[in-house]
């Protein structure tokens, strides 16, 4: 690398940087209470999931969930069919949520039955009434493995 390319190199590692940290800067917090309300909607939804409960799984999620699959037996088949791990995890381990665009976005990592670990990201938004519902989970593959 030439001594031109070295420094727009440079220079573009300082913008870069000083760009990503005022958008940390700006962006609002968590705050301890909604960080405590999140994971406690999502370790309901876990533990109704791991109950077979599909009636109680199924008030956890926000409205566009409901109205997508109508009944709480369409969406626990959905769950149990597309993601084994968030339906019956082995493990589970809460990273710290994060602000997006309005809603609240909730890490998990879990671990499967054969110790597979994945990394679950939960959306999540406020309701009119002030509680929080998932509007919608991705769940992939992460590395490692539990022993």
């Amino acid at each position: 690398m030439n001594r031109i390319q070295r420094r727009f190199a440079s220079a573009l590692f300082v913008v870069s940087f000083a760009f990503l940290g005022t958008a940390r800067a700006s962006a609002d917090p968590v705050t301890a209470e909604e960080a405590k309300a999140v994971r406690a909607v999502v370790e309901a939804q876990l533990a109704a999931f791991a109950a077979d409960d599909a009636k109680r799984a199924f008030s956890y999620a926000a409205p566009s969930i409901r109205e997508r699959f109508q009944t709480p037996d369409r969406f626990m088949e959905m769950v149990r069919t597309g993601y084994p791990v968030v339906y019956r995890a082995a493990s589970v381990l809460f990273l710290d949520p994060e602000r997006n665009q309005g809603q609240l976005i909730q890490d998990v990592r879990l671990s499967d039955a054969d110790g597979r670990l994945w990394l679950a990201t939960y959306r999540l938004e406020r309701q009119p009434d002030k509680s929080w519902r998932i509007s919608g989970c991705d769940v992939q593959p992460s590395s490692g493995k539990m022993t």
